[in-house]
């Protein structure tokens, strides 16, 4: 079975078992989904919903977080993880969009990785999520993890496993593997301690052998 052959029947059987996947995080447009993309960042989607639970309710357009008191911000935001990078980025992106986009969120990659505080994996969550746009593949740790664990690729950078990603997949799928790469992370594939022996892809998995020796 070549790679590409064992690709496509991880993501048939990944299909299989989550037919609902998609992002979790809660918003209510686009610039709001911005926002909560930015702050997921080393952090769970479960805590950002927490967060902007009332953070939106707060802050209601743009110009409410381009023009907030920055320590404010920053607190509303803290249970998020680095929460004062994070409150600088939020407000210089609002400004940003602001000023050089006449206040609406870019539709495009080249656009969005100008703003602040987001790079290919925000902006193609955006994208996909808010216009229907698939540029590339979002790699988030999740993806990241199982990507090198099913032996998608060797790499550790983001944006090199997505090219790995992009040219073992066709594009018409590079968007929901993604969410489907992101479930299996959460429900089986563990960070510390994969469930290999339950796992429905362990036939496929080089690492499968490597995690179930290592638990005995």
């Amino acid at each position: 079975m070549t790679t590409h052959e064992k690709a496509e029947k991880i993501l048939t059987l990944l299909k299989h078992h989550y037919p609902r996947a998609k992002i979790i995080l809660h918003y209510g447009n686009t610039w709001e989904m911005l926002v909560a993309v930015m702050l997921s960042v080393q952090c769970t989607d479960v805590t950002v919903n927490k967060v902007t639970a009332s953070l939106f309710k707060k802050y209601k357009a743009v110009k409410d977080y381009a023009n907030a008191d920055i320590k404010k911000l920053e607190q509303d935001i803290r249970s998020t993880g680095f929460y004062r990078a994070k409150a600088k980025n939020i407000q210089n992106a609002a400004r940003m969009i602001l000023t050089r986009f006449y206040g609406k969120v870019p539709r495009t990659m080249e656009e969005l990785v100008q703003l602040p505080g987001v790079a290919r994996k925000t902006a193609n969550v955006v994208l996909g999520n808010a216009f229907g746009v698939i540029d590339g593949v979002a790699v988030d740790t999740h993806v990241r993890r199982l990507s090198q664990r099913l032996g998608f690729t060797r790499n550790t950078d983001p944006e090199k496993i997505e090219q790995d990603l992009m040219k073992l997949f066709d594009k018409k799928d590079w968007f929901k593997l993604t969410y489907l790469l992101i479930e299996h992370g959460r429900n089986v594939c563990e960070a510390k301690k994969p469930k290999c022996n339950e796992c429905f892809l362990n036939q496929l998995c080089p690492s499968a052998f490597q995690f179930s020796h290592f638990q005995k």
